[in-house]
Protein backbone atom coordinates (compact mmCIF):
# COMPACT_ATOMS: atom_id res chain seq x y z
CA UNK A 1 0.00 0.00 0.00
CA UNK A 2 1.21 3.69 -0.89
CA UNK A 3 1.85 6.02 1.18
CA UNK A 4 -1.36 8.11 0.19
CA UNK A 5 -3.62 4.92 0.40
CA UNK A 6 -2.20 4.16 4.21
CA UNK A 7 -3.94 7.80 4.85
CA UNK A 8 -6.53 6.77 3.46
CA UNK A 9 -7.27 3.54 4.78
CA UNK A 10 -6.22 4.53 8.47
CA UNK A 11 -9.17 4.54 11.01
CA UNK A 12 -10.20 3.53 14.13
CA UNK A 13 -10.97 0.18 15.02
CA UNK A 14 -12.20 -0.60 18.52
CA UNK A 15 -12.97 -4.37 18.23
CA UNK A 16 -10.01 -6.75 17.24
CA UNK A 17 -9.45 -10.29 16.88
CA UNK A 18 -7.40 -12.33 19.22
CA UNK A 19 -4.72 -13.05 16.37
CA UNK A 20 -1.35 -12.41 18.01
CA UNK A 21 0.81 -9.22 16.28
CA UNK A 22 3.98 -10.63 14.73
CA UNK A 23 7.29 -9.46 16.78
CA UNK A 24 8.37 -8.61 13.14
CA UNK A 25 5.16 -6.62 12.57
CA UNK A 26 5.90 -4.71 15.93
CA UNK A 27 9.54 -3.84 15.07
CA UNK A 28 8.39 -2.43 12.08
CA UNK A 29 5.43 -0.17 14.20
CA UNK A 30 8.11 0.72 16.32
CA UNK A 31 11.10 1.70 13.89
CA UNK A 32 8.54 3.51 12.04
CA UNK A 33 7.75 5.79 15.53
CA UNK A 34 11.38 6.16 16.11
CA UNK A 35 11.61 7.71 12.92
CA UNK A 36 9.21 10.73 13.66
CA UNK A 37 10.24 14.34 13.79
CA UNK A 38 10.94 15.59 17.17
CA UNK A 39 12.12 19.13 18.81
CA UNK A 40 15.93 18.94 18.31
CA UNK A 41 15.76 15.60 17.88
CA UNK A 42 15.35 15.28 21.09
CA UNK A 43 13.17 12.27 20.91
CA UNK A 44 11.70 13.22 24.78
CA UNK A 45 9.00 10.19 25.05
CA UNK A 46 9.32 6.32 25.23
CA UNK A 47 7.26 3.74 23.85
CA UNK A 48 5.77 1.03 26.57
CA UNK A 49 4.71 -2.13 24.84
CA UNK A 50 2.34 -4.20 26.47
CA UNK A 51 0.95 -7.35 25.65
CA UNK A 52 0.36 -8.46 29.51
CA UNK A 53 -3.67 -8.91 30.10
CA UNK A 54 -3.25 -8.06 33.76
CA UNK A 55 -1.72 -4.62 32.91
CA UNK A 56 -3.84 -4.01 29.87
CA UNK A 57 -7.00 -4.83 32.28
CA UNK A 58 -5.33 -2.34 34.52
CA UNK A 59 -4.50 0.43 31.26
CA UNK A 60 -8.22 -0.06 29.88
CA UNK A 61 -9.99 1.04 33.38
CA UNK A 62 -7.69 4.08 33.71
CA UNK A 63 -8.68 5.18 30.40
CA UNK A 64 -12.89 4.85 30.90
CA UNK A 65 -13.15 1.17 30.25
CA UNK A 66 -13.68 1.40 26.35
CA UNK A 67 -12.85 -1.93 25.88
CA UNK A 68 -9.92 -1.74 23.03
CA UNK A 69 -7.14 -1.79 25.40
CA UNK A 70 -8.11 -5.35 26.84
CA UNK A 71 -9.13 -6.31 23.37
CA UNK A 72 -6.12 -5.72 21.40
CA UNK A 73 -3.18 -8.33 21.60
CA UNK A 74 -0.75 -5.41 22.34
CA UNK A 75 -0.89 -2.23 23.66
CA UNK A 76 1.75 0.84 23.11
CA UNK A 77 1.94 3.35 25.47
CA UNK A 78 3.62 6.89 24.57
CA UNK A 79 4.68 8.29 27.32
CA UNK A 80 6.54 12.41 27.28
CA UNK A 81 10.07 12.57 28.94
CA UNK A 82 9.38 16.77 30.12
CA UNK A 83 13.18 16.67 31.43
CA UNK A 84 14.84 15.68 27.99
CA UNK A 85 13.16 18.57 26.21
CA UNK A 86 13.29 21.01 28.79
CA UNK A 87 17.12 20.32 28.96
CA UNK A 88 17.25 22.17 25.63
CA UNK A 89 13.78 24.27 25.37
CA UNK A 90 13.17 25.08 28.83
CA UNK A 91 9.52 25.52 29.69
CA UNK A 92 8.32 25.06 26.40
CA UNK A 93 10.26 22.20 26.16
CA UNK A 94 8.42 20.73 29.49
CA UNK A 95 5.12 21.77 28.76
CA UNK A 96 4.83 21.30 25.23
CA UNK A 97 7.49 19.89 22.85
CA UNK A 98 7.69 16.90 24.81
CA UNK A 99 4.28 15.99 23.85
CA UNK A 100 4.04 16.90 20.72
CA UNK A 101 6.82 14.46 20.28
CA UNK A 102 5.45 11.46 21.71
CA UNK A 103 2.26 12.40 19.81
CA UNK A 104 3.93 12.09 16.47
CA UNK A 105 5.80 8.93 17.02
CA UNK A 106 2.00 7.83 17.96
CA UNK A 107 0.91 9.05 14.90
CA UNK A 108 3.55 7.78 12.95
CA UNK A 109 3.24 3.89 14.67
CA UNK A 110 -0.66 4.19 13.25
CA UNK A 111 0.00 4.65 9.56
CA UNK A 112 2.68 2.12 10.09
CA UNK A 113 0.40 -0.44 11.36
CA UNK A 114 -2.29 0.52 8.88
CA UNK A 115 0.19 0.15 6.00
CA UNK A 116 1.54 -3.64 7.59
CA UNK A 117 -2.79 -4.36 6.87
CA UNK A 118 -3.45 -3.94 11.30
CA UNK A 119 -5.69 -1.99 13.23
CA UNK A 120 -4.87 0.77 16.10
CA UNK A 121 -6.94 3.11 18.04
CA UNK A 122 -5.65 6.68 19.71
CA UNK A 123 -7.22 6.71 22.79
CA UNK A 124 -5.80 9.84 24.41
CA UNK A 125 -8.40 9.77 27.62
CA UNK A 126 -6.05 8.68 29.92
CA UNK A 127 -8.09 9.82 32.97
CA UNK A 128 -6.49 7.97 35.99
CA UNK A 129 -2.68 9.25 35.30
CA UNK A 130 -1.35 7.48 38.69
CA UNK A 131 -2.54 3.88 37.72
CA UNK A 132 -0.82 4.43 34.51
CA UNK A 133 1.91 5.46 35.98
CA UNK A 134 2.24 2.68 38.83
CA UNK A 135 0.76 -0.39 35.94
CA UNK A 136 3.77 0.50 33.74
CA UNK A 137 6.67 1.34 36.60
CA UNK A 138 7.18 4.84 34.65
CA UNK A 139 9.96 6.78 36.28
CA UNK A 140 9.06 10.33 38.06
CA UNK A 141 8.08 12.45 35.50
CA UNK A 142 7.50 10.57 32.97
CA UNK A 143 3.72 11.46 31.46
CA UNK A 144 1.78 8.87 29.66
CA UNK A 145 0.07 10.86 26.32
CA UNK A 146 -1.84 8.20 24.29
CA UNK A 147 -2.12 4.79 24.27
CA UNK A 148 -2.40 3.01 21.14
CA UNK A 149 -4.48 -0.94 20.77
CA UNK A 150 -2.72 -2.60 18.23
CA UNK A 151 -4.40 -6.00 16.45
CA UNK A 152 -5.96 -7.31 13.58
CA UNK A 153 -9.27 -5.96 12.56
CA UNK A 154 -13.14 -7.76 14.07
CA UNK A 155 -14.80 -4.68 12.48
CA UNK A 156 -15.25 -3.33 8.99
CA UNK A 157 -16.55 0.13 9.94
CA UNK A 158 -17.22 2.69 6.82
CA UNK A 159 -14.92 5.17 6.66
CA UNK A 160 -15.54 8.06 8.57
CA UNK A 161 -16.30 11.45 6.33
CA UNK A 162 -13.74 14.46 7.14
CA UNK A 163 -14.50 18.11 7.04
CA UNK A 164 -13.57 19.50 3.67
CA UNK A 165 -10.69 21.17 2.97
CA UNK A 166 -12.42 24.80 2.30
CA UNK A 167 -13.23 24.60 5.81
CA UNK A 168 -9.76 24.07 7.63
CA UNK A 169 -7.44 25.34 5.12
CA UNK A 170 -6.55 29.11 4.72
CA UNK A 171 -4.73 30.18 2.16
CA UNK A 172 -2.52 33.37 2.68
CA UNK A 173 -1.32 34.97 -0.63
Amino acid sequence: MDFFETVRARQAIRQFTSQPVSDAHLRQILEAANRAPSAGNLQAYEIYVVKDAKIRQRLDAASGSQGPVIQAPVVLVFCAEPSRSAAKYAAKGEQLFCIQDATIACAYAQLAATALGLATVWIGAVHELEVVKEALRLKDGFWPIALLPIGYPAEAPPLQSRRALSEIVRELS
